[in-house]
């Protein structure tokens, strides 16, 4: 028979909150989406405060807990706490964890192998995880647009700021949104309805990023998103987006995964320029 117990890590956890989240009353989707954004506060709460935080009452905790297969909250809130021995760490905790990985852990090839198995399971994770539909779009839609607006701030910006590099290259009219001078809401401010949007931001998400791509939605702009969760407040506001997951070393997340999308996007919607011209 198959196992129906409930997932006891954070990662099944969240992937069947995803799951069933289109399913669920919405006072059960609010909390789904609650807990996603803010684990830890699910770790360290309690049923009343988390409540008053979710804007919900106690009683739907109990039931969105039931709702993913434990037997009431405090089951499931063992799970967010388990998550906190993988939590993403700071940068200072991340060195000093590097340091205890080993006496031998300063040495570069140390460091090397370790991220090189970070970014070969980030690259696989991609090619197995990823929605032919979702990227078929993307690619439609931002090859439609008459310009391009990459938005991709703090850790992104090495994405979006190589899209422009390579857009530039394919001959596809792109415009990097750098924040250079705090002038990234100016840099948008022209994106029209017959442009796009393509913002990519992580968790903690870069706040201005989810700002502006949610200024640009609100004006009726197509917002095409990169993100790594159905509850990333861009995956929210998006036309469409895809999901990238990245593996990391010591706490150091890897870009391998991100990086081999921007290359597919920037390379799959030339090609399909070319074909519409």
């Amino acid at each position: 028979m198959p196992d129906t117990s409930p997932p006891r890590d954070f990662a099944a956890l969240k992937a069947l909150i995803a799951e069933r989240a289109a399913a669920l009353p919405k006072r059960l989707t609010q909390i789904a989406s609650y807990a996603i954004d803010n684990p830890d506060e699910i770790a360290f709460g309690t049923v009343s405060s988390i409540a008053a935080q979710a804007d919900v009452q106690p009683s739907a905790l109990v039931r969105f807990s039931q709702a993913m297969g434990y037997q009431g909250f405090s089951d499931m809130q063992e799970v967010f706490r388990s998550r906190l021995r993988d939590r993403i760490l700071n940068y200072g905790e991340r060195l000093e964890q590097l340091r205890a990985h080993a006496q031998e852990a300063s040495k570069p090839t140390l460091i090397l192998q370790g991220f090189c198995d970070a970014s070969a399971k980030s690259i696989a994770s991609l090619g197995d995880r990823i929605d032919p539909q979702a990227l078929d779009r993307a690619v439609e839609r931002l090859a439609s647009a008459r310009t391009i607006y990459l938005l991709g701030l703090r850790r992104s910006y090495p994405i979006a700021s190589y899209m422009a590099y390579a857009f530039g290259k394919l001959g596809v009219r792109a415009i990097l949104v750098d924040a250079v001078g705090g002038l990234a809401a100016e840099q948008i401010t022209f994106a029209a309805a017959e442009d796009a949007v393509l913002a990519i931001s992580f968790a903690p998400y870069a706040s201005e990023t989810v700002q502006l791509a949610r200024d640009a939605a609100g004006r009726g702009v197509p917002v095409i998103a990169v993100t790594d969760s159905p509850f990333s407040p861009l995956a929210q506001l998006a036309d469409s987006w895809i999901e990238v997951s990245e593996a990391n070393f010591e706490g150091f997340r890897s870009m391998a995964a991100t990086l081999t999308l921007a290359m597919t996007l920037t390379v799959a919607i030339a090609e399909r320029r070319q074909q519409q011209a």
